[in-house]
This record gives C-alpha cells, structure tokens and sequence, in this order.
C-alpha cells in the first residue's frame, strides 16, 4: 500500500518512493475526511477510560449558561459534552464530512450550530463569544502557527471569556509513535486507517511549561492540569 505522507506546514517532502508529495493544509482536510467515520476510535482505548470520565465530568458543567466558540470540533463528540451546561455553542470545522456527524449529536436544550470555517481564519465567526473551547486541536497547530491562531481565537471573545482546551499527553506505549521531527521542532505520526492507507499527521505534545509560557500572554487565571492520558489549560481572556 502506497504511503501518503501528510502534514500542515504546506511544504513539500520526499517520502520513501521517492515521489514528492505536498504536505498542504488542504491534504490535512483530505486525511480527516476519509477517517471521519472513525474519528472517535482513539477514545475507545481502555487505558484512557478513566481519564476520559474525569474529563466529561469537568466539561458537562464548565460552561454554565455560556455562549461557547469551539474550534475545530470534529464528529462533536466533545461538543456533546459541554452541551449538558452551555446555552448554546457555535462549533466550527473546516471539514463538511465530520460536521455531517456532528450534528447527529444528542444536545438536549442547547442551541447548536455548525458551521464550516477555518481555524486559522475563523470566518463566519462574529465576536462576542462569552466562551471558548478546543478539544485536541492544538497538537495538530505547527509551532510557527501558533501565535497567529491565538490571535484569530482571542479576536471572537470577549474579556473574561472562559477558555478550555484538552489535548494528548505523549504515552508510551499508548500514543502513537513519533515517526519525525521537522526542522521547526514539530513532531509527526503514521497514522493507519481502517482501508490500511498511511498518513503521516502532524502531532505535538507541548510540556506544562511551555503551555504556560504561551497562554500566560493571552490570560488570567491560568491552570494546567495533566492527567494520566491527556492535559487541559483553562484561563480568562484578559
């Protein structure tokens, strides 16, 4: 099976058979279309099961009577979640195929819509969020992106807006494997879907500190918690 070799930074790279392939932003989009069906099997992992109960726990109550922007909200399974509490949630992908998913999510009362958009734009966003969330978004940002996303991100919310996201911890022997490290210091993995077809998927795992060095710009208030399998942050807008 041939390899398709996929990242986020929009340069070019020289996989194994020697044909060059563009490792675009859109063939990012291309890899999360063909795995939206099974976008929700990395939460089927035993190990995690605890950690993940702890994390559905905190999310269905963090946003009580919030109006939330979620980023890049994929099948929506967090945004099932944080559903239980929040009035309601503007979730943005830029992928039309898990958004068809999404939005056959149980929401109970909270008014939920779905709109397809960029991250790294946020267009069709107005501001005036009172809150924000992003669920396993920010290992797939490069680090030259970082601050340019925040920046987008920050322009949608209002001060002292609540702020959420949770992402991977790197663990071994439950986290796929690191295949590469860039010259930026980004970190990938070959992910296999179910057709046996392999990609390579840009996947960072940022150490507390370093999550700290960067949000502290941006907010008060700030925590980060690690658990065994995941981290979350948690701040006010400023």
């Amino acid at each position: 099976m041939a390899q398709i070799l996929l990242g986020l930074g929009g340069d070019w790279i020289e996989p194994m058979f020697g044909k060059k392939i563009n490792t675009s932003t859109q063939a990012m989009v291309e890899y999360s279309a063909r795995r939206a069906d099974e976008f929700e099997r990395v939460y089927q992992k035993p190990e995690r099961r605890a950690d993940l109960a702890q994390l559905h726990a905190f999310l269905s109550t963090a946003f009580v009577g919030q109006s939330v922007l979620e980023v890049a909200c994929g099948t929506g399974y967090w945004t099932e979640a944080i559903s239980k509490a929040a009035s309601e949630i503007l979730a943005i992908d830029v992928n039309p195929d898990v958004l068809g998913i999404a939005r056959q999510k149980p929401c109970g009362s909270c008014r939920v819509e779905f709109v397809e958009s960029d991250a790294y734009s946020l267009d069709n966003v107005p501001p005036g969020q009172t809150a924000g969330f992003h669920g396993f978004w920010w290992s797939h940002i490069p680090l030259d992106r970082i601050e340019s996303f925040l920046t987008t991100f920050h322009t949608k919310l209002v001060p002292g807006a609540k702020v959420v996201m949770i992402d991977n911890r790197y663990v071994e022997g439950s986290s796929t494997p690191i295949s590469r490290w860039d010259e930026q210091g980004n970190t990938y993995q070959i992910r296999i879907l179910r057709g046996g077809s392999q990609h390579e998927v840009l996947k960072n795992f940022p150490p507390p500190a370093e999550l700290q060095q960067i949000l502290s710009s941006w907010g008060d208030d700030m925590n980060i918690h690690e658990l065994d399998y995941y981290w979350m942050a948690e701040y006010r807008t400023r």
